[in-house]
This record gives structure tokens, C-alpha cells and sequence, in this order.
């Protein structure tokens, strides 16, 4: 598996994300938003596998009214890369597939598919 993070020190979702695949000793890449963004093919890998723009806004956020009424898709993709605080963390990319939020039942599957494609090589 090859798991990246995307998330803040701060969000308590992010650490128990971060804490769910350490416990099961599957490493992972961790990418602090508050830091560094994310790229667009990330952003659009990651619209991809979910579905679109609706689960990863973070309508908790200060600029999310902003962001919303925004009429074009493009306009909100660029709105989402230039203020990350605006994604709802943690986005949890492996490969093509990506959750937004704490999802442990998607990840267990992930596992159980890495499993099998492991036993079927040998």
C-alpha cells in the first residue's frame, strides 16, 4: 500500500488517521496542509476517487460561504488549491482510491485487497 496524509497537527482526525495505519505497521507519507498545499493532480486524483467538489469542502471553515457560492467548478478547484484550510481533513490517498475524514472500514478493505493481491502473486 502506498498511503499519503494529507492533513494538520492539529486535527484530531488526521492523528487518529495517522494512528490507525502505525498500529497496523503500514507506513504512510504525511503531507501537513497547513504547509505545503496540495498539488493539482493530487487535488484532481483525489476529485476523482470521491466523487467531486461536495465531500471535500470543509464547511466549517471561515471562507467555505465564500468558496460555495462560487459558480464554477474550476474556480472552486482553484479556491481549494490556493487555501488548503479549506479541505476537510484528513484526505487519506492509496494509488487511485482516496477518503475524505476518518474512514478505518474503507482502509480495513484497502488491507484486506492488498492481502489478497499479495497471496496471488505467489
Amino acid at each position: 500500500m502506498n498511503i499519503q496524509i494529507f492533513g494538520t497537527k492539529k486535527c484530531f482526525d488526521t492523528k487518529k488517521a495517522q494512528r490507525y495505519f502505525k498500529e497496523r505497521g503500514i507506513p504512510v507519507q504525511m503531507i501537513d496542509l497547513a504547509q505545503k498545499g496540495m498539488s493539482r493532480g493530487e487535488l484532481d486524483a483525489v476529485l476523482r476517487a470521491v466523487g467531486g467538489l461536495e465531500p471535500l469542502v470543509n464547511r466549517k471553515a471561515k471562507d467555505a460561504p465564500e468558496l460555495l457560492y462560487l459558480a464554477y467548478e474550476e474556480d472552486k478547484r482553484e479556491k481549494l488549491l490556493e487555501n488548503p484550510s479549506l479541505l476537510k481533513t484528513p484526505v487519506v490517498r492509496n494509488g487511485k482510491k482516496a477518503t475524505v475524514g476518518y474512514c478505518p472500514e474503507v482502509w480495513k478493505v484497502w488491507e484486506e485487497e492488498e492481502r489478497g493481491n499479495i497471496q496471488k502473486r505467489f
